[in-house]
């Protein structure tokens, strides 16, 4: 039987319901039966909107089966929030705050920003300007930034990436109004995290490959794994593009506005022909149902059926396959400058994060233990042997 708690969880500003439960698949789908229902990629939770309605309509709609619904972290915080839907808050910005944010978007373009990094600075300024409210800008002070990040970024426990990004957009921002009180040198990002990425084996990669009963399913996780791709360069990867005859797949306009060349695996080739000969895709290599390019969720959604398939219990996302590439290539030897290449990595530090997870000689060290335990073994006799087992089931 399923055990889901609901929490509170404050996102986008607003307080939501957080929908915890160990990865479920028959769960999953049953929440995505009701409307409103959001995954959030930030805290890696199913959420609905806060109020006394869906609480009540998520007890309902989970309990119907049979499952057991702990609601009693919202139980304090029902008849303040209430209260407080009576009269919602609407930003309203004025004549000059909206100049401002237009001014702001043209001076991102003009720096040539990708549109994805226009969308999401413009969203932290969006949020800055509202917080600072009519002080001219003349007038701001460190503290005032201090204040912003504090309140409005670090208090609702934004991912550290995501606040190393609006610290970005606080200096685009500043740099732009030159506000004579602030020293942007001085603005600090949080250091980036130093989390070792996730790996499969090679063993792992196979045995997923051959359990993704899906031919395009199968063909998108060989295509993201032979070659290293990113998920959105994948998504945007045409036809056109992938050179079967040279072997190469041309990844255009990449991060960082780079194009470059990978290899397309030869033992790739039958499962590609397969692949195209049976959906012929018109453009792209993975489109959808109605064409155009697939959707990254779609990905996501067949690569955790097929993980729960192959009993992989680790997390695993699309760009673990790509993790998994660059960990695969320098296990076989390849430079760290081609690998530094193929994955498209501006900065070589970028890639030296594999040689950490890549550590053939490290592995090959025996624990104390181990050492310990063997000498022990050679040394006593047969008689005295079993004494020295750690287990009665285990001699090793």
């Amino acid at each position: 039987m399923a055990n889901i708690k609901l929490s509170p969880l404050h996102h986008r500003g607003k307080l939501q319901i957080a929908i915890g439960f160990k990865y479920n698949e028959e769960v999953r789908k049953h929440l995505r039966e009701l409307q409103g229902i959001e995954w959030s990629r930030t805290h890696r939770t199913f959420y609905l909107p806060f109020s006394l309605k869906n609480r009540q309509l998520l007890y309902r709609h989970l309990s119907s089966r049979n499952w057991y619904v702990d609601y009693s972290a919202l139980q304090g915080l029902k008849e303040e929030k209430e209260e407080e839907k009576k009269v919602p808050k609407k930003v309203l910005f004025s004549r000059a705050q909206k100049k401002v944010l237009h001014e702001y978007v043209a001076y991102l373009r003009g720096q040539r920003l990708s549109e994805s990094s226009v969308r999401t600075y413009y969203n932290f300024v969006l949020k800055l300007v509202d917080f600072i409210g009519e002080k001219p800008f003349a007038e701001l002070t460190p503290r005032d930034i201090e204040l912003f990040i504090e309140q409005r970024i670090a208090a609702e426990n934004y991912a550290l990436s995501t606040h190393r990004q609006c610290i970005s957009a606080i200096k685009h921002f500043l740099q732009l109004y030159n506000c004579e009180k602030i020293d942007v040198s001085e603005i600090r990002r949080p250091k980036k995290s130093r989390y070792l990425p996730t790996v499969l084996s090679k063993e792992e990669v196979i045995h997923l490959l051959r359990v993704t009963r899906n031919l395009k399913h199968r063909a998108i996780i060989a295509m993201i794994y032979s070659s290293g791709l990113r998920i959105g360069e994948l998504l945007e990867l045409k036809l056109a593009n992938i050179d079967v005859l040279r072997r190469q797949v041309i990844i255009k306009n990449s991060k960082g506005r780079k194009d470059r060349v990978v290899v397309l695996a030869e033992s790739m080739l039958p499962l590609l022909n397969n692949y195209l000969s049976t959906y012929t895709p018109a453009v792209y290599f993975a489109e959808g149902q109605a064409g155009g390019p697939y959707t990254a969720q779609s990905i996501r959604t067949f690569l955790q059926e097929s993980c729960r398939r192959a009993g992989i219990i680790k997390k695993v996302t699309p760009h673990t396959l790509r993790h998994s590439y660059a960990t695969h290539m320098l296990e076989n030897g390849i430079d760290i400058r081609y690998i530094q290449e193929l994955l498209g990595h501006s900065k070589p530090e970028t890639t030296m994060i594999y040689t950490h997870v890549s550590r053939k000689d490290i592995m090959k060290i025996e624990s104390p233990l181990d050492v310990t335990v063997k000498e022990m073994l050679n040394s006593a006799t047969d008689k005295n042997n079993a004494n020295l087992l750690l287990s009665r089931n285990f001699k090793g």
